[in-house]
């Protein structure tokens, strides 16, 4: 097994074909504490992915284990969008964010929000897009947490790639709209204006 990443929840090890995913014990957690909320999180992440990979592109989930706190999931080859975003192809960067956009839309309508939408939970594989890390996801029916789950796109764009950040989150918004609820968009509107004036 190869550790591919560790980051403040989790580590990521590489097995042949798989990708584990433990949950770091936190040691500034009461043991008890600490374990009830990893197991929590495990359970809902799993739950998450199961409910994702069968409206969009998510790696499968072959296992859970509540003991161990670990997921394991299908490893999906490719590049992590964050690393090539800025590089690509205009049309190719346009049409990658169409496809956000619709990938996204599919998660609201069916009330999943991812929590973390940015491009380093997104992984490009040949010309398919893959959304991954739900560890931060939830369900919801409110319009609300769906603007603010697209307000934190945006946001990551205007930091990580600035020099194309308006233009490809218009077109996250194009992919939207052909399946989304137009009243998240009308909503994500009041939440920028919130942002604005805090």
């Amino acid at each position: 097994m190869e550790l591919i990443k560790q980051g403040a929840e989790a580590k990521l090890w590489k097995d042949g074909e798989l990708l584990i995913k433990d949950r770091i014990k936190k040691n500034y957690r009461i043991d008890e504490i600490d374990s009830k909320l990893r197991k929590t999180r495990t359970r809902k992440e799993a739950k998450l992915l199961e409910k994702s990979h069968n409206l969009i592109n998510v790696p499968k989930l072959h296992n859970v284990d509540e003991k161990s706190m670990t997921l394991t999931m299908e490893f999906v080859h490719g590049e992590l969008v964050k690393n090539v975003f800025d590089e690509l192809n205009e049309r190719v960067r346009m049409n990658l964010c169409a496809d956000m956009g619709k990938q996204i839309a599919e998660l609201h309508n069916n009330n999943i929000i991812h929590g973390d939408l940015t491009t380093s939970n997104m992984i490009l594989n040949k010309d398919k897009l893959f959304l991954f890390d739900f560890g931060l996801g939830f369900e919801s029916l409110r319009i609300e947490d769906k603007a603010v789950d697209l307000h934190l796109l945006k946001q990551a764009f205007e930091s990580k790639h600035y020099l194309h950040s308006e233009k490809a989150f218009d077109n996250v918004l194009r992919g939207y709209s052909a399946k989304g609820d137009k009243n998240v968009i009308e909503r994500l509107k009041k939440v920028e204006g919130r942002g604005r004036y805090k």
